[in-house]
């Protein structure tokens, strides 16, 4: 079963499905500033726009282009900067 979710006053929205053999999530950031929080291991990979991310214990902010992954460890938070309308794919460990 397909499941919706939208956070950010609808600026960011996903479906979440499970691809056969992770829980994963598809979506679409608009352009703004964001925090989320995991409570998983999460790999994400942006599929077009553009994220300029802040990861945990960083001091310095890094960017991911198209095709581009990072990841982020269960119970950490992690900031966004997203310029263009940005679309994401996300598995959930």
């Amino acid at each position: 079963m397909l499941q919706v979710n939208e956070y950010f006053d609808g600026k960011v929205k996903s479906i979440a499905f499970h691809n056969g053999t992770l829980p994963t999530t598809a979506g679409v950031m608009a352009p703004g500033e964001y925090t989320f929080g995991t409570s998983q291991f999460e790999t994400i990979t942006v599929v077009s726009g553009k994220m300029t991310v802040k990861l945990p214990g960083a001091d310095d902010w890094a960017s991911f282009e198209p095709f581009e992954t990072f990841t982020v460890e269960a119970n950490q938070s992690f900031d966004l900067k997203i310029e263009v309308d940005t679309a994401y794919i996300c598995t959930y460990e």
